[in-house]
This record gives structure tokens, C-alpha cells and sequence, in this order.
């Protein structure tokens, strides 16, 4: 399972509705090859298709391939806005490390 925090959840809606998504669309969270670390994240709102895994989370559906899910159960996706900036942030228990800014992970 993947879990979206209300602040995450907030900030979900809010980018969905200023790009006129369609209802059906959720969150789509991959992971890629790339960053510093070896993988990194990569978030679009998009349809779900065949084999997907599909969350709903604090109102917020979150799309997964099956791929993708095998380095994202149990993850986290907050919503952070401080002094060093505003994004999104993802507590993965299946990361052994990371980069230094945060948005890449070797699993």
C-alpha cells in the first residue's frame, strides 16, 4: 500500500484542479532509473491500465505499476513547504540510501 498525507493530499487536489484532470485520473508514482542515487521518482497525473495498482488515499487515487510497486510498498508521500523550499517528499522503507537532495534512492 501506498499512503498520501492530508497535506500531500491538499497539494494533489490543488495541482489536479489548476490542470483540469479528468476524474478518472489519479497520481501516478514510478520509479525511474537516474538521479544521483541510481533511481529516482517521478509523479503525473494519468490513467489507470491493465495490471496497475490502484490506492485511494486520503481522497487522492494513486496509480502504481507493477514494476514500480516492488521498490514503493509501504511508502509515504508528504507535502513539505519550509525555508529550504516546497515539494514532495517520500518515506520509502524499501530505500537503503540516498542522495543528498533528497530526490534519488538505491533500493
Amino acid at each position: 500500500m501506498i499512503t498520501v498525507t492530508t497535506q500531500a493530499a491538499t497539494k494533489i487536489k490543488d495541482i489536479k484542479t489548476a490542470q483540469a484532470a479528468s476524474e478518472e485520473t489519479g497520481l501516478r508514482v514510478r520509479v525511474v532509473g537516474g538521479g544521483c542515487s541510481g533511481f529516482q521518482y517521478q509523479l503525473v497525473f494519468d490513467t489507470p491500465q491493465a495490471g496497475d495498482q490502484v490506492f485511494e488515499s486520503d481522497g487522492v487515487k494513486v496509480v502504481v505499476d507493477p514494476k514500480s510497486f516492488l521498490y514503493l510498498v509501504g511508502t509515504e508521500i508528504d507535502y513539505v513547504d519550509g525555508l529550504n523550499g516546497a515539494g514532495f517528499t517520500m518515506t520509502n522503507p524499501n530505500a537503503k540510501g540516498g542522495c543528498g537532495c533528497g530526490s534519488s534512492f538505491t533500493a
